[in-house]
C-alpha cells in the first residue's frame, strides 16, 4: 500500500505483492492523527496489505523540512500501531508528475485533488517496487 501524506488527504495505491500493476486505491480526508491512522489500518487489513510504503516530502535540496517532519510523525506513530512493515522512499515531484499524468488522461487535477493524491500514492508505491526489484 503506497501512501502520499497531505495537509488535508492521504492518497492511497495498493498493489498485490511485487507486481508489476499499481493501482489507485482513493484518499482518505484528514481529521486527526488517531482518526488517520486508524482509517489507514482498517483499508490495510481489508486489503491484507502485507507493507506500507509513505512517502517523504523531502525539500528540492534533498533535506528534511516541515512537511517532511510532519510525515515522519504520521510513520513513528503508524509503526507503533502496526506490526505492518512500514517503509519510506523520497517523493519529490509526485505531486507535480501525477498532475501530468491527468492532465494527458483529459482530467482536470485543479477540480478533484483527491485523484492527485491518489496518482501521487501510485507513483509512490511504483517507485519503490522499482527499488526493491532491482
Amino acid at each position: 500500500m503506497g501512501l502520499d501524506l497531505g495537509e488535508r488527504r492521504i492518497g492511497v495505491s495498493v498493489s498485490h505483492g511485487v507486481s508489476i500493476l499499481v493501482l489507485p486505491a482513493g484518499h482518505l480526508n484528514r481529521v486527526k492523527l488517531k482518526q488517520d491512522l486508524e482509517r489507514v489500518l482498517e483499508m490495510a487489513e481489508e486489503r491484507q496489505i502485507e507493507g506500507i510504503v509513505v512517502g517523504l516530502p523531502y525539500t528540492l535540496a534533498g533535506e528534511v523540512g516541515v512537511q517532511a517532519k510532519r510525515a515522519q510523525g504520521f510513520i513513528r506513530a503508524l509503526r507503533k500501531r502496526t506490526s505492518i512493515p512500514v517503509f519510506t522512499i523520497d517523493e519529490t515531484f509526485t505531486t507535480f508528475e501525477a498532475e501530468g499524468l491527468l492532465k494527458e488522461a483529459g482530467h482536470e487535477p485543479s477540480r478533484n485533488r483527491g485523484a492527485v493524491d491518489s496518482a501521487a500514492a501510485v507513483l509512490i508505491l511504483q517507485r519503490f517496487l522499482d527499488e526493491v526489484s532491482r
